[in-house]
């Protein structure tokens, strides 16, 4: 290994890594499978490509090249040298609308070629669930097809020409070749063609989704020989993709959506024949399992049953066919409105992770997860399958395109057992019988992988599996491309990444989601690989800036799952491998809420560091800004002159900066002269017997911005309240809780619930004004105390809700503002409370796509950070608040978001309290 690693980072201009922890990170993609590799290259060029295999060969190494690591068979792991082409291989080199194509390099994300072809109205047709970070290329491998494949075809039908590179260091540009060449390996594969004519007309190509083994058919007279198609599907084995010539179609003006609705997925599938002969552009099925597991799904928007079609009609006639559709379904609803529609379709495109947990919290594994029928044959299929698994035992959430008989099916197997796995290889060879039976394919789309290419002589004959072989020798003879997969196979059941777990360890927070087995929650990642999206919502912040797997949601679990296993990582929890994983996870929760499994990275994050730094010396970070709110009470006299402005004041920070471990960079903010408190207990209440509140003074609205308290106060009392604060001082524990000094937090949470239980008690409500403390006492108390049953009395509120709950109506004042909506509120508490009480004040709010500021507590702060911190806010934030004219509001609850938003664009931000606050009452801020 270290002789191919420093030939490797002598040749290379990108990035060679053969470290545990990048090892660890690329052991798993997003199946069952764990396969540990060598090492690590991510080339910045073709020529660190053709560098790169021309190392592997000198050295004898597989190579195993990789995109985003979603596939869900095993085809994006090797043990060999694993190339990533998604980091920097991903540029659109040239998108011609006249031609309706695009040329792109390997390692472009579906979603970005579409935004980009989209100024010209076109798109890419094939469109899988994981368009925001699948990468061309590993479409191209798997032969990926998505939701419109009805209309649009497979990723084969969309190819004009690729761009490869063979493991013997041979490059060429394959197409249709109609005519003869003279390339012996072209005209290899023409007498190959030729020798298994028959065969290849009857055994393949017979229906869309039939991908399993190699697409041969391509290769056909009538089909123009056209050896690129052939090449898609062949999951890296043959050669490896160093660019593509794709076609471009138009996107519809209109679309609708009709939702029929079954008494079971059985039902579903027997009537997909009559909802084709209407011509849709999807039609797609759905369980109700992966509804019931969708957070925040409306289940008013689906009609009644269990199972249910997503049938979508396109053209200008759209509407008309659908109601004429929806006629034939009892029931079925007609949806004609984007929004809504999107929200149904997000469910279905969630499918892939939803489908990994039951309602009940158990585990459910892909393995049996593409499989096809012709269409007219889903129905009678499905029933079979119902029965086959109804012998072994086990059960599956069923969705899919059922337009073109393709299921996708999450089964419940027990891999934590040796008679589980045992059962998981039974059901999937027995599963392969019956869809032959059917006429069907073991893969309709994802490739056969290590999940099925076994199997694969169970649906074809001997014949066939010749040619395959015959296929994969012309291009790879010596077995190096991806080996183990679809020629020459591993078992199905070989090294499954449930294997050789080490017993669950003692946790100090309860895990009570997963039973309390740290290894399960860690489960819960099953590498469908939505944090490295870059489209929508929080998740994740850090990814985004640095387009690193180590920093992706999924990389931490993989290092955290390989610390565990104790094989490959052996240090255990002082693990170096994880901290560095973990070092720029800045706790955002935004993988607890945009995750479609709810992996909580954040709270894995701060049992690591309890067990990490348990009986050590801990960064000085954590004794300052994890200690802040200890700080502020006991030195906010010198904290406040170190902020001041001054050349003695600047040398005071700079000493302060270097012994708590603060980024040199950042400036101190600055605490307020009397805190919220102080004036609190100073100022006369208005008279009356009111309904109580309980207002929560966390340490950022009392030491640093009590403006926004004292605003919350007098809108909370012309809402009619009588505004309470506790006697005592308390706090969540929310620092000590980001920094893994749980044992602190959980004691400053119990002191802090002694002192407002009393009201509690009496039901009164309490109401937050700083986004991250009230998301603690939402949920982080249940963690830290999990045995007091007086965390359940807390009637916690977010200022809006409370609020609303009144039915107080704010004064009309006709503003625009642009809002960022904290981390945590918008992975625990929700704003839509926030933006209902905006629009009754005619406050017209925009709200950036910008997901985390940056700041995220003391992340922003800590020396080391800084670089990223300012990345993440600068990749829409930033922009958009310099953006906004200056008589725009800049609204922000969280301090955090505040002070970033200050510090890089000059701005001052105000919280909703400020914003509502009665005009009579603006001259007291």
């Amino acid at each position: 290994m270290s002789t191919l690693e420093n030939d490797l980072r002598g040749t290379l201009e990108g990035e060679v890594d053969f470290s545990v922890r990048r090892r660890a990170e690329y052991s798993y993609d997003a199946s069952v499978y764990r396969r540990v590799p060598l090492g690590v290259v991510f080339p910045r060029t073709t020529e660190d490509v053709a560098a790169a295999v021309r190392a592997a060969r000198e050295h004898d190494v597989a190579l195993t090249t990789r995109g985003a690591g979603t596939s869900i068979a095993g085809n994006a792991i090797g043990e060999g040298l694993v190339l990533d082409l998604s980091r920097h291989l991903n540029r659109i080199v040239e998108i011609d609308p006249e031609r309706r194509i695009a040329r792109v390099q390997p390692g472009v994300v579906l979603a970005r070629l579409n935004a980009a072809a989209g100024a010209y109205g076109l798109r890419f047709g094939p469109d899988p669930s994981s368009g925001s970070r699948c990468v061309l290329a590993g479409m191209i491998g798997n032969n990926a097809c998505g939701t419109r494949a009805l209309v649009y075809g497979r990723t084969s039908d969309n190819v004009e020409s690729l761009d490869v590179l063979r493991y013997d260091g041979t490059s060429l540009t394959v197409g249709a070749h109609k005519e003869e060449t003279g390339d012996p390996l072209i005209e290899g594969l023409r007498a190959l063609r030729d020798r298994h004519l028959g065969t290849i007309r009857t055994s393949l190509g017979r229906f869309p989704r039939q991908v399993s083994g190699y697409g041969l058919e391509h290769l056909l007279p009538e089909n123009g020989f056209h050896v690129a198609r052939a090449l898609v599907g062949s999951e890296g084995t043959c050669a490896l993709t160093l660019g593509a010539t794709l076609r471009l179609v138009s996107e519809p003006d209109t679309k609708v959506l009709v939702i029929a609705g079954f008494p079971d997925f059985v039902a579903a599938g027997e009537a997909v024949p009559r909802v084709l002969t209407h011509g849709p552009s999807a039609c797609e099925g759905l369980d109700a399992q992966i509804v019931q597991m969708a957070r925040g799904a409306d289940r008013s928007g689906l009609p009644d049953g269990t199972s249910w079609l997503l049938i979508e009609l396109t053209g200008d006639d759209a509407e008309d066919r659908a109601r004429t559709l929806a006629e034939e379904f009892p029931g079925a609803l007609v949806e004609t409105d984007p929004a809504r529609q999107a929200a149904v379709w997000k469910i279905r495109t969630d499918g892939a992770g939803l489908a990994t947990r039951a309602p009940d919290g158990s585990q459910a594994w892909p393995g049996w997860e593409d499989s096809a029928v012709p269409p007219d044959r889903l129905g009678a299929y499905l029933r079979d399958l119902r029965e086959l698994f109804g012998r072994f035992g086990v059960h599956g959430a069923a969705y899919g395109h059922f337009g073109e008989g393709c299921l996708h099916i999450r089964i419940d197997f027990d891999l934590a057992t040796e008679r589980g796995r045992a059962t998981f290889r039974e059901v999937i060879v027995e599963a392969t019988r019956l869809v032959a039976s059917h006429g069907g394919s073991p893969s309709g789309e994802h490739g056969d992988g290590r999940a099925r290419s076994e199997v694969l002589p169970l649906v074809y004959d001997g014949e066939t599996m010749r040619a395959f072989a015959e296929f994969k020798g012309a291009w790879d003879p010596d077995g190096r491309m991806n080996p183990g997969i679809l020629v020459d196979p591993e078992p199905v059941d070989d090294r499954l990444r449930t294997e050789g777990m080490a017993p669950a360890p003692r946790t100090f927070l309860p895990f009570a989601a997963d039973g309390g087995d740290f290894r399960q929650a860690l489960h819960r990642c099953v590498g469908v690989g939505k944090c490295r999206s870059d489209q929508g919502g929080v998740m994740c912040p850090s990814y985004r800036a640095t387009r690193d797997e180590k920093d992706s949601t999924r990389g931490r679990a993989r290092a955290l799952e390989e610390m565990l296993r104790g094989d490959l990582d052996t240090e255990g929890w002082r693990s170096s491998s994880v901290h560095d994983a973990l070092d720029l996870c800045l706790s955002c929760k935004g993988c607890s809420s945009d995750c479609p499994v709810s992996v909580d990275m954040a709270t894995y994050k701060s049992e690591f560091l309890h067990h990490h730094y348990r009986r050590r010396i801990r960064p000085m970070a954590h004794y300052s800004m994890g200690w802040l709110p200890l700080w502020l009470r006991l030195a906010r006299g010198p904290l406040r002159a170190a902020s001041s402005p001054g050349r003695t004041a600047r040398a005071l920070a700079g000493l302060g900066k270097r012994l708590g471990g603060v980024a040199p960079e950042r400036d101190l903010p600055a605490p307020a002269r009397r805190p919220f408190t102080r004036w609190f207990r100073r100022r006369t209440a208005p008279a009356g017997d009111r309904p109580q509140v309980l207002l929560w003074p966390d340490t950022f609205t009392n030491y640093f911005t009590p403006s926004a308290g004292r605003a919350a106060v007098r809108v909370l009392e012309d809402a009619g309240y009588e505004v309470l604060v506790p006697s005592a001082n308390v706090c969540c524990g929310l620092t000590w809780m980001s920094t893994g000094q749980l044992k602190v937090a959980r004691d400053v949470a119990r002191r802090s619930l002694d002192a407002i239980h009393p009201y509690a008690a009496r039901g009164i409500p309490i109401v937050g004004l700083e986004p991250s403390c009230t998301a603690a006492l939402r949920s982080d108390w249940e963690k830290l105390l999990p045995d007091d049953p007086r965390v359940a009395d807390l009637r916690v509120r977010t200022f809006a809700e409370l609020l609303e709950e009144a039915g107080w109506s704010p004064p009309h004042q006709p503003r625009k503002a642009i809002a960022q909506i904290h981390c945590h509120q918008y992975a625990e508490l929700g704003q839509d409370a926030d933006l209902r009480l905006l629009a009754k004040a005619g406050v017209e709010v925009e709200i950036p796509d910008a997901g985390c500021c940056g700041l995220a507590g003391n992340f922003g702060f800590e020396r080391g950070h800084y670089d990223v911190s300012v990345a993440v806010a600068e990749r829409v934030l930033a922009p958009a608040v310099r953006k906004a004219a200056p008589e725009t509001i800049v609204l922000a609850d969280g301090f955090s978001c505040r002070t970033q938003i200050e510090q890089l664009t000059g701005r001052t931000a105000v919280h909703l309290a400020e914003v509502l606050l009665p005009p009579e009452a603006s001259s007291e801020r």
